[in-house]
This record gives structure tokens, C-alpha cells and sequence, in this order.
């Protein structure tokens, strides 16, 4: 089926990765998943026995974008491509999600701090029945982090809604020593990545 235009389908709830498309002008509109119905959540972000990270980012990824996909055509909304994706911060083999409250979001940064941890960011583009995929992986170091230092930092609105308790682009740059990688898909949206996916699907990016 042909896409109605060139704008995309974004679905995702991050503030971040609206701003990382408009950065590099995709023109997009937001196709929410939801977290809560009656029969639970549209896509389930539960880690499966034995799953590995890179195992389970993209395929909860790939699980948004098409589900997002059918979405679109269950409302009859005009054909679009579907961008969907999801971060997850690692640590010794351990996958940190988002901290339920401050006591969570605390021992997640004392597991990382001083510490080399990864952050991937899986990103899925979906276009009739082709998914393009692609997961990115970078290496982020933070320094030593005291107690004090962790206790502002979760008293702040910045831990609650960010896979391992930090968002990059906000004041928890002041902990980064270093990274390997990409800086926008530890933001959450890889863009390098992000264009050559839409490119495949058919829309242009610069």
C-alpha cells in the first residue's frame, strides 16, 4: 500500500526522540501505545527467562512498530511508515528498565557508577509487512558517584522515566566520563541509524 505522504508514524511516549526527528526534520505524528488495559499493555516490555539485551530491546521494538502498524489500519488512519523503539541500559548482564521510585532509581546508579555500562537502542521501521531493523550499542562510563550526589540526582524529576535511572542530555552529564558510541541513540533515537532505516522505507532524509 502506497503512504499517504511523508510524514511518519512515531511510535513512542519519549519527549526525546520527538526532538531527535525534528532535529533532522522527519515531519511525524504520534501513534501512542497503551500501557494499561484490560488485558494489559498493548506491547509487554516484560524481560523473558534467559533473554538477553540485544535479544530483548529489538524485539520489543519490533513488537511496538508492528503492533503500531496494525493500529494504523484498524483506525483507518492514512497509510504511513511506523518508527517505534526502545533503549535499555546493561550492567554485568543485568538489564536495567525504568525505576519504579527513588529507593529503585538509587541502587541503579550505584550499580553503575565508576562502572563501563552499555545502552542499545533498538529502532524498527515498518512499512506494509517489511520491518527494517537495526540495534545500536554504546559504552558509556560514569564516574564514582557518592551518596550524596545520587540523592540530588533522585530528588530530581530527571531518574523516573529513563532506562537505568539517567537521561544524558540532562544533568546527569555532569557523571559522564565517557562514551563509545552514539550519543543520540543513548538519547534513545540513534539518528545515523534512524535516517538509513526511513531511507529504506522511502522516505528522505536531507
Amino acid at each position: 500500500m502506497k503512504p499517504a505522504d511523508h510524514k511518519i508514524y512515531l511510535a513512542s511516549k519519549s519527549p526525546r526522540r520527538r526532538e531527535l526527528l525534528r532535529q533532522i526534520g522527519v515531519e511525524f505524528e504520534l501513534l501512542l501505545l497503551r500501557d494499561h488495559t484490560a488485558r494489559g499493555p498493548d506491547v509487554n516490555e516484560d524481560v523473558h527467562p534467559g533473554e538477553k539485551a540485544e535479544d530483548y530491546v529489538a524485539r520489543v521494538a519490533k513488537e511496538k512498530a508492528e503492533y503500531a502498524a496494525n493500529v494504523m489500519l484498524w483506525r483507518r488512519l492514512p497509510v504511513r511508515v511506523v518508527l517505534a523503539a526502545d533503549t535499555t541500559v546493561v550492567v554485568d548482564g543485568r538489564i536495567l528498565g525504568k525505576p519504579a521510585d527513588a529507593a529503585e532509581a538509587a541502587e541503579m546508579l550505584k550499580a553503575l557508577s565508576g562502572r563501563t555500562h552499555q545502552v542499545l537502542t533498538s529502532i524498527a521501521a515498518r512499512q506494509n509487512d517489511t520491518t527494517w531493523q537495526h540495534t545500536q550499542i554504546s559504552d558509556v562510563t560514569l564516574s564514582t558517584l557518592t551518596d550524596a550526589m545520587i540523592r540530588a540526582y533522585c530528588a530530581t524529576t530527571e531518574p523516573y522515566d529513563k532506562a537505568g535511572a539517567y537521561g544524558i542530555q540532562g544533568m546527569a552529564a555532569v557523571f559522564v566520563e565517557k562514551i563509545v558510541g552514539s550519543y543520540t541513540g543513548i538519547m534513545g533515537l540513534p539518528l545515523h541509524e534512524t535516517a538509513q532505516l526511513l531511507r529504506k522505507a522511502g522516505i528522505s532524509v536531507l
